[in-house]
């Protein structure tokens, strides 16, 4: 039997998120390797731009916020009346407030699950939720709930990342040896990824638009892949090296060629707007 996707499993979720630091190394692994794509950040503002109804100040929900990249977009260009940001991880919403810092003041945390949101009907101009939806083995329901919150016209902007993500380190773990069956394991994306996420909002929400744009990644050497592949779940690295990226690192160059690697991931948006009745 294969082993749950840790990304929806509710024995392993929490696990992951009970503090900050693993995100912020994988976070942290993946910009210092990026070599082509936006930043999100700046893409969200600028589609939130072009599709809300013209506002001095918006009413705007930044769900799943993790570190905070995109609420302090929202909050520092969108100069919204009311920003919440919301997460399911107590410890990483306090670390991304502390990050935060200065924008701190303009800003709501909440923490909460996003299938059951803390906010009134049809009380936000915008909601966001950029790459938490596959955290839920139900994202359909949870799209319903931010169309519950939107206004009539509101907008939500989704963002999510194929299904096949970084497979060139599916297969560099294979090859090693050390995780031979990484090819064969589920996605961790798969619950709402590149591929699906327009259909699942399309129940709740008219879908405008559809953006998919190629992210690309080089990691220096066999050691800056190891700072990765020690924070991302997928893996059934040996307990020896798990946690480990220094051991890991040692035991990928006793069994391949070091040397840069170089990787891929679609991230998609979807921009979708409430119909003006109810969702």
């Amino acid at each position: 039997m294969a082993a749950p996707n840790p990304f929806v499993d509710p024995a392993s979720l929490p696990a992951l998120y009970q503090n900050a630091d693993r995100l912020a190394r994988r976070t942290n692994a993946l910009n210092r390797a990026k070599t082509v794509g936006r930043p999100v950040p700046d893409v969200i503002i600028e589609l939130a731009a072009q599709y809300l109804p013209p506002l001095r100040s918006p009413v705007v929900v930044d769900v799943g916020c993790g570190r905070g990249s995109s609420t302090r977009a929202l909050a520092e260009r969108l100069r919204p009346t009311r920003l919440v940001a919301i997460d399911a991880s107590a410890a990483v919403l306090a670390a991304a407030r502390t990050r935060l810092g200065g924008v701190d003041g303009r800003v709501r945390w909440l923490c909460a699950d996003f299938h059951r949101l803390p906010l009134q009907d049809t009380t936000c101009d915008l909601a966001v939720a950029a790459f938490c939806l596959y955290h839920s083995p139900h994202p359909d329901a949870a799209i319903a709930e931010l169309a519950r919150c939107l206004k009539p016209g509101g907008v939500a902007i989704l963002v999510t990342k194929s299904a096949d993500s970084y497979r060139e380190l599916d297969e560099l773990m294979a090859a090693s040896g050390l995780d031979p069956d990484a090819c064969q394991r589920p996605s961790l994306y798969g619950s709402a990824d590149s591929g699906n996420l327009a259909s699942l909002t399309a129940d709740a929400l008219a879908v405008s638009r559809v953006e998919h744009e190629e992210h690309r990644f080089t990691f220096t050497d066999l050691g800056h892949v190891a700072d990765y592949l020690t924070t991302n779940p997928k893996y059934a690295i040996p307990a020896a090296l798990r946690g480990d990226p220094v051991a890991l690192a040692g035991a990928l160059r006793a069994r391949l060629p070091d040397g840069p690697v170089t990787t891929a991931s679609r991230v998609t948006y979807v921009v979708s707007v409430r119909r003006g009745g109810a969702p």
